[in-house]
């Protein structure tokens, strides 16, 4: 009975500092700075340096839905 008592303690215990720092993750908005500071300009770099066709270099006349060449 012990044992079980000492485990239940450990699994409550454990939830509480899982509560605790899942409210300092939402109080601080932590979870929003992250995205800001670091996925955001890691993203833009990655997404600013890839290749892109010049839209404006192709021609305007379509015909039957493809671009006249």
């Amino acid at each position: 009975m012990r044992k079980a008592g000492k485990i239940a303690k450990k699994v409550l215990g454990g939830a509480v500092a899982a509560y605790a720092g899942l409210f300092v993750v939402f109080y601080f908005d932590l979870d929003g700075k992250l995205l800001f500071h670091v996925v955001e300009p890691f993203l833009k770099n990655h997404y600013d340096k890839m290749e892109r066709k010049d839209p404006l270099s192709m021609p305007y006349d379509i015909i039957d839905g493809d671009y006249v060449k």
